[in-house]
């Protein structure tokens, strides 16, 4: 029978043998030679912070945020005005576009216009927050209720429809939706350093690859205090006071000669073969046709293996962290530890974790596998967990495994699902970007074109990502809508 249960275990096995099928094709070598020893550095580093060895740490600190709150503020307004016209196709595919390029392939785009520039790391971050914002805005806007619009006077104007009777619906929404895009932004602003730009980032890569990892470990605790008391000073009635500091410590701006603009748009993005005064095009059919066969298809291939590995580990820890906050297990002593572990992985980025583990295991998938799901795995064990507490189960239902197997997971397994699928596009894109740091995905070969001036290569390398993460997306939003699965308005990421 075709009923939802069957499709949510058919679903499951497809996912599961993919996910298994993509660990034996990836490659999870260990390559240091005593990953144990650079292991014990590391922790050693931890419990002795030097909170006094880095030059310029305030500095550092103030564009890791000035670049946060400006990309955030400029993306939010964009995503607004673009949220307006979303039933428009074009609007909807140009937000796609721009979204599913990661902030630091922006960054690496921006950098060879604008250099090391400030304007470099608003834009990095405003432009494919835009067009987030403007899918997350856009949805709020369609699924408002039109009920209080009808009831208006007949007559009244467009302006006063929406200002009146459909933004106050979903005004909540966009508050908490930004301010969680906030501290999104503040972790996107701490990697852009890993290419130049001085954000904390740059002072992590610098300390850890010169194995001074007290110094690395006090930046990197300073790091998650910001993070994490975000709530406490950035309140929203002081956003626009924090904004006006930001443009006074790092106003966006760049020194641009018109010439270096010029050449980038008439002759760098321009395919190779394409730049002689008379354009060979079966010269250009062979430039694709090597690239396809070079570095397209094996990064693709790769990125895949790695996105699909992450997601089945990602969904297996998921299951096994849940129940350390829910309600309906342990303790309440407990449940706060396991509160606090889950906050500590989902706040500490991706692309951080994975650096450390390339440190102590070598540039293989496995780090690549470790941080994706160690970090994705806590936002949806949170998310699952949290759920739980909604639950009223029997006064006689089952205590220990029989309670998690047979009262809690059948009822939240359709939300668990959700949240792994609309992840699944997010492990994808950040999957793309570990390439940075010598795992061989697509962003491997992003990095090294733009490493060799090779600007047209990484344009077209970017393309083949985007292309890849759009149909992730729509095969995830299909299964989604043919499982029936939906997940909150302010759950998006």
């Amino acid at each position: 029978m075709n009923t939802t249960a069957s499709r949510l275990r058919h679903t499951t096995l497809i996912l599961a043998v993919l996910g298994l099928l993509a660990l034996l094709l990836a490659d999870i070598s260990i390559t240091t030679r005593d990953p144990g020893i650079e292991l014990a550095h590391i922790g050693n580093g931890f419990l002795t912070p030097d909170f006094f060895s880095t030059e310029k740490l305030w500095q550092a600190l103030g564009y890791t945020l000035a670049f946060a709150l400006q990309g955030v503020a400029v993306g939010s307004a964009g995503g607004f005005l673009l949220a307006l016209l979303w039933r428009w196709r074009a609007v909807r595919a140009a937000s796609a576009i721009v979204r599913a390029i990661h902030e630091l392939f922006w960054g690496l785009l921006f950098l060879q216009v604008f250099g090391l520039s400030t304007l470099t790391g608003l834009l990095a971050i405003a432009v494919p927050y835009c067009g987030i914002f403007a899918k997350v805005f856009g949805e709020f806007l369609e699924e408002s209720d039109r009920a209080p619009a009808r009831a208006l006077p007949t007559g009244s104007d467009a302006f006063s429809s929406f200002w009146f009777a459909r933004l106050p619906l979903v005004w909540q929404h966009m508050k908490t939706y930004g301010a969680y895009r906030v501290e999104c932004a503040v972790r996107s602003s701490a990697i852009l350093g890993f290419i130049g730009l001085p954000t904390i980032g740059f002072h992590l890569e610098t300390a850890f690859r010169q194995g001074e990892y007290s110094t690395g470990a006090a930046l990197l605790y300073i790091f998650l205090v910001v993070i994490l008391s975000l709530r406490l000073w950035l309140r929203p009635v002081l956003l626009p006071l924090w904004l006006f500091a930001t443009l006074l410590w790092a106003p966006p701006q760049a020194s641009v000669t018109s010439g270096r603009l010029i050449r980038f748009l008439s002759e760098d993005i321009v395919p190779a073969p394409l730049r002689q005064s008379q354009w060979q095009w079966s010269e250009l059919a062979d430039w694709l046709l090597k690239l396809l066969q070079e570095q397209i298809l094996p990064g693709v291939g790769q990125t895949l293996v790695l996105g699909m590995a992450a997601l089945l580990a990602t969904g297996i820890l998921a299951l096994m962290l849940f129940p350390l906050i829910s309600s309906q297990f342990g303790h309440r002593l407990s449940r706060g530890a396991g509160h606090s572990l889950l906050v500590l992985l989902r706040t500490l980025p991706e692309f951080l974790l994975a650096f450390v583990f390339v440190l102590v295991l070598g540039p293989s998938m496995l780090p690549g596998i470790l941080a994706l799901a160690l970090h994705t795995g806590a936002i949806v064990a949170h998310l699952c967990g949290r759920f739980t507490d909604t639950l009223n189960l029997r006064v006689d239902a089952a205590n220990g495994l029989n309670r998690y197997a047979f009262e809690v997971l059948p009822r939240i397994y359709p939300n668990f699902l959700a949240f792994l699928l609309y992840r699944w596009e997010i492990i994808m894109r950040e999957t793309a970007i570990l390439g940075v740091l010598g795992i061989t995905t697509l962003g491997f070969y992003i990095d090294s074109a733009f490493s060799e001036l090779r600007t047209d290569r990484a344009l077209v390398l970017i393309g083949a990502g985007v292309m890849l993460n759009i149909a992730v997306d729509a095969i995830s939003r299909g299964l989604r809508q043919r499982l029936r699965l939906r997940h909150g308005l302010t759950d998006q990421n």
